[in-house]
This record gives structure tokens, sequence and C-alpha cells, in this order.
């Protein structure tokens, strides 16, 4: 649909004079139309980075949250993740492809050669090859960009980027240049923004981003904001801050014709160990499947 059929309809629906009730309705509608995209970790209970996934287990996943999005984002390409693009594509979605990349050069190497594969088999849409390896300083810019460059002659065709806070590209320039989109994490509750000012933050993240990359496409390939858990400063995680937020960006994104992948698609438990309490409330679904926002 085209982008004013969204503004009108946001312009009818201003997220903060909705009710909850409201806003429940909404992300109903949200997700009957199919949002752009979640990102997606098919981890159950127990389970984490390390966690071998079995084919069933990203059937189950996905069948959750197939009839309400376009696409998916996947975080890795061992330990049964790079089966993910293949089973997307049986339920008509496409995928933005991750390769983690770490100190692990090891591990770099067979990411790297199972996401080339799973391009040449015509399974990955987009390719993000490095997931905020700039922000934990795993790696320097000059081998990161080693990666992408071999990623694109390794799958040529393909558009590759990297994902990182948006304020990395500012300092990064030359990954930012050797990228062929920009893949933004905007994150205003990490940065400790109330809700009520946390879209307008957001908009100037995403801007930021686009700033220093001319002429290329900038896909937010993260934000979100937990129901539960600790404050961030004056980021507070509450039902519904959650919800309005949600709205929000899904909203403006679909004014402004950006693709978003919401983050996240469920609940998940290991989050907390690197997160604490908030990391694990981050879903659109809760760890069971169960819709937290659509009513």
């Amino acid at each position: 649909m085209s982008g004013n059929y969204y503004r009108n309809r946001a312009n009818l629906l201003h997220a903060g004079e909705l009710s909850v009730a409201e806003l429940q309705a909404e992300v109903s509608n949200l997700l009957a139309d199919k949002i752009h995209g979640l990102s997606f970790s098919p981890y159950i209970t127990g389970q984490g980075p390390g966690t071998q996934i079995t084919e069933q287990q990203i059937h189950q996943r996905l069948r959750l949250i197939a009839p309400h999005v376009k696409w998916v984002r996947t975080f890795s390409c061992t330990e049964g993740n790079e089966l993910i693009p293949k089973i997307a594509a049986e339920y008509g979605l496409k995928t933005l492809v991750g390769v983690w990349l770490e100190a692990d050069i090891e591990n770099n190497e067979k990411e790297l050669a199972n996401a080339i594969e799973i391009a040449k088999d015509g399974y990955a849409d987009l390719l993000a090859v490095g997931n905020e390896v700039l922000l934990r300083e795993e790696m320097s810019q000059e081998q990161l960009i080693d990666y992408i460059n071999r990623a694109k002659e390794g799958a040529p065709g393909v558009p590759v980027g990297y994902v990182d806070a948006y304020f990395l590209f500012e300092d990064n320039q030359k990954v930012t240049d050797a990228c062929d989109v920009i893949f933004a994490n905007c994150y205003p509750f990490w940065e400790g923004y109330p809700a009520e000012h946390a879209l307008v933050y957001m908009k100037q993240m995403y801007y930021r981003a686009q700033k220093v990359a001319p002429g290329k496409k900038v896909i937010i390939s993260e934000t979100g904001w937990p129901d539960q858990g600790s404050p961030e400063r004056g980021s507070i995680p509450s039902y519904e801050n959650a919800i309005r937020y949600f709205v929000d960006s899904y909203h403006w994104t679909q004014e402004e014709g950006i693709d978003l992948f919401y983050f996240s698609s469920f609940d998940e438990d290991w989050k907390v160990a690197d997160e604490g309490d908030v990391g694990a409330y981050w879903g659109i679904l809760d760890k069971d499947g169960n819709h937290k926002y659509a009513k």
C-alpha cells in the first residue's frame, strides 16, 4: 500500500491519544496487513547461542509469526540458523541473512562460507555481515571491510551491509562506504529517552545514519521497547510504553516507506545474562508464542 494510505491512517490514529484497548486493536490491524519484518531467533526457554537448532523447531517458531510479516532477520549462519532462510521461503518470507562475526576467526569463516552458500542457493535477499562487532570493539574497520568485500564477491547480486548502532556509521565512514545498504540499530530505550519522546529521537537516529550514507538505502535493522524489567534512566519498561512504541514506529516507517525489522519476535530468557532482567521482554509474542499486544 502507498505511503499516503499509511499517512492518512496514522493521522487518524495518534498513538498517544489511543487507549490501550484501541492500541491493541491497531496492533491487530498492523499484523493483519503484515508488517515489514521481525528479528527472528528460534530459541525457546533454556536455549540460546550455542544451542543446535532443528528444522522442526524452526518450523514451529516461524509458523507463529509468518502470517504477520513479510521478512525475517536472522543473526547467524551456524548452529542450525543457516536452515532458517530456506524454511522461511517455504512460508513466503524473505530473509535478511545475518553473518555473526566476533573475535573467533575460525567460526567467522564458517559463518561467511555458509552465508555465501545460502545466497548461491537463492535464499539470501539481503546479507548483513557482522552485528555490532564495532560496538563490542572486537574488530577493526579494516578487518570488517574485508569480510564485507568477501561477501560481495561470493554473493554477487545480493545487497550486502553491516549492522550496528546508528552513530557508528558516522564514526566509521570507511565501513559505511563499503556497504551496499546500511542496517542501523536505533534504540531510544538504551539511550535513556522517556517513552513520550522516543519516536522523535528514533527518527533523528535514522536521519543521522542516512546523512553519512548518501544515495544508499538505510534500513532500521532493530528497534523496540521492553514491556517489563528495570528502567534505563528515563526509559521505563511497561506494557503501555511498549505497545505505543510499536504502533508509533510502524506508523512512521510505513508513512515514509522505510523498512523496519522490529526487535523482536519472542521474549528470550537467555538475554538476561547480557542485558539484565529487561533483556527477556522485547518480543511482540511471549516466550511461549502467545501474542502480547494484538488482542
